[in-house]
Order: structure tokens, then sequence, then C-alpha cells
């Protein structure tokens, strides 16, 4: 067995050496970022959201991590995510399914000690027969839509759950919920109307604690925090607002990417799948070796950046599959060569700039982020 571990070791190693990009998560920085919301909504408590592999950065690492920082209440999508989860967290940790259970799952997650989330009356008959059969009380939480039409009870039917709660006696509810659709845009109007529905709901089932706040909806303030609020992205250094202000959160995720390969090609040269680029003067390229199957999206083409000791390195032509060409001319001759390495996300680019010039949202960027990086727990 320590052979086998010794072996692993020395595969890593020179993996690492080797690599044509490192990925480093900064778990202290994670860790911090926890702490700030925990403070910013205390007394009440702060869940953390892991679902798809804790935003991509490796759910065992992210769960653990935060279970050490007293942190009990956890929230994947999926129902294998879940089960997969269960097994890393010890059992007073609670562990919730945010998409409920598809039909056939109901034996297996009252057996895991998994909670669902409930998010239709028939999600809720199903529980409750299974709770039936079982001859036991079995927990969930019910999710109510306020006005973002994705997930949760229906107001159509609200009454018929009721009715339904108020009949029957063996599915513990632990608390109500709902998922604010705008919360990162804090002047929204939006963010005001579900907080009103919220409140309806709450009065129609009084007795039931709330969660209601995701990221963006603690930095609105105490009315939205309920008993527990779910952050996702700014746990993950990600911006939770766009109010244009200065990025609360630590950045957790480090990125660089090998250089291949360097040239200099003359003026009219074309650059790239369909010649997307045609260079207007005499022009050193270096090509890097990571692209849109690493979670760098071809929607960069012309328009992102790398970066190498605060020079920006603009992107040129198109982002392939697997490596993406900059320009590198304002570095010195010689300055990158086969081996170097570019920053993509690090003191000079944030994942949310990174998202801002790909045309999308640092969710996407994270949870994209591709598994042939070395990677690095700091």
């Amino acid at each position: 067995m320590d052979g086998a571990i010794e072996l692993s070791t020395k595969r890593r190693v020179v993996s690492a050496e080797g690599a044509t990009g490192h990925l480093t998560v900064d778990i202290s920085a994670l860790a911090r970022n926890y702490a700030k919301l925990c403070s910013l909504l205390a007394p009440v408590r702060a869940a953390a959201v892991v679902k798809a592999d804790a935003y991509g950065l490796g759910v065992e690492r992210v769960a653990q991590t935060l279970y050490d920082m007293d942190c009990r209440h956890f929230f994947v999508a999926q129902f294998a995510e879940a089960v997969g989860l269960r097994p890393v967290l010890a059992q007073d940790a609670q562990i919730f399914v945010l998409n409920g259970l598809q039909p056939g799952n109901e034996a297996t997650c009252a057996e895991g000690g998994i909670v669902p989330v409930l998010n239709s009356l028939q999600q809720w008959q199903r529980w409750s027969a299974m709770a039936k059969s079982l001859k036991r009380t079995l927990p969930a939480v019910v999710q109510f839509d306020t006005g973002m039409a994705r997930l949760g009870v229906p107001p159509e039917e609200r009454s018929a759950l009721a009715e339904g709660l108020a009949n029957e006696n063996n599915v513990e509810i632990l608390f109500i919920m709902s998922h604010l659709a705008s919360a990162n845009e804090l002047e929204s109007e939006q963010n005001d109307a579900q907080l009103t529905e919220m409140t309806r709901i709450a009065d129609e089932f009084s007795g039931f604690d709330i969660c209601f706040a995701n990221s963006g909806g603690i930095f609105l303030g105490a009315p939205y925090h309920g008993v527990l609020a779910r952050p996702g992205i700014a746990l993950y250094g990600g911006a939770p607002t766009t109010t244009g202000e200065p990025n609360p959160m630590e950045p957790v995720v480090g990125l660089e990417v090998a250089v291949v390969q360097t040239r200099t090609v003359p003026t009219g040269a074309k650059i790239g799948y369909g010649g997307a680029h045609v260079a207007e003067k005499q022009t050193r390229l270096a090509t890097i070796a990571a692209g849109y199957a690493d979670g760098l999206p071809r929607s960069l083409s012309g328009r992102g950046a790398v970066y190498y000791k605060g020079t920006r390195l603009p992107i040129v032509g198109r982002v392939s599959m697997d490596s993406i060409t900059v320009d590198v001319s304002a570095l010195p001759k010689g300055t990158l060569t086969l081996g170097s390495f570019v920053e993509v996300l690090g003191p000079h680019q944030s994942i949310d700039e990174l998202a801002r010039d790909a045309g999308t949202i640092s969710y996407e960027i994270l949870t994209s982020l591709g598994d042939r990086y070395d990677r690095h727990y700091r």
C-alpha cells in the first residue's frame, strides 16, 4: 500500500512538472470568504452551495473545508451529487437536493439521510408516500416559486399543498425557501416583488422557518436573510453583485497556462482558423496550451487576453479546442519561450473580468475549467 502511495505521488509530481496548465485553488481564501459571509449574516447561519463539483473546484476538498468552518448545511442540484457527497461529510451535516427527486430515487434518498427540496405538489406526494411505506417521518424542504418561474411550488398548487400538510404528519418540513432571480442587481424591482410574495407565502404556511438569500441576497439586507442563507458564487470569489463597487470577496482560483510555441509573422499573415485575424504589422505571437475544451470559451476570440507580469497580451484569432494564440509584441523579444507560463486568472485578471470579455458570467467560467490542468490546493 505504501508503495502504491509513493508511486501515485511520483506520478503526480511528474505530471505537475510537465503540466501545460496549473490551476490553484486557495482553500484559505475560500474559508475567509465563508467567514466574511457568516459575519455579515449573524446571527443567521450560512449554508454552502456546492453543486457542480463545488463550482468545478472539487467538492470533497471544498465541503470538508467548509465543514471545518462549522458549516452544516450543504446544497447540491442533483441527487447523484448528494449520494457522492454523503460519505465525505459527518452525519450531522445536512445535504439538500435543490432539484428534488426524480421518480425512483425516493427510497435511496431516505436510506441515505439526504433531504430533498420539494418543488411541486407531485414531488411532495411521492415523498409523503415513501414516508408512509417506511412508517416513519422523513425530512424535506419545500421551495415556492416567488416570480422566477423556474423551480418551486407554483401559486395554483399552494392550497392543495397546505391541505396536504395539514392532513399528513409524515413529512417534517425543515424550512420553506425560494430563489431570488435578480439579487445581484441590488436596485432591481424584482427583489422587492419576490420578498413581498415570500412574505405572503410565509403567512399562508405559518410556523415554518424561511431560507431565501443567495449570494447576492445576503447583500440585500436582513429582510432577505431568513434563518439560513445559501451563498454560492461568493464563496468561490465571484462578485455577488453588479454594483460596480470592488468585489468584497477574495479570489479563490488562479490559472496559468504554458506557452507551446512562439513565432514572428509578417504583415498580412492570417492567424488561426478561418484566417479570422490578419496581422496589421509584423507581430510576435505565442500559442498557449489551453482552449475551449479547458473552459476558456471560444467567445474570447479577438476579445480576451492573458497577462505576463502585468502586461496584457491580447488574444488574436479564434480560440481553438486546445490552444489560444496571443500577441506578445508588447514584451521584449525572447521573454516567452517553450515552457513559459502566462496568467489567465490571477492578480491582473479576475474571474469576473475574464467572464465579461467572454460575454458570460463567472459561474460558467468556473464550472467549465477542465480536468487537464494540474490542480493544486493552497
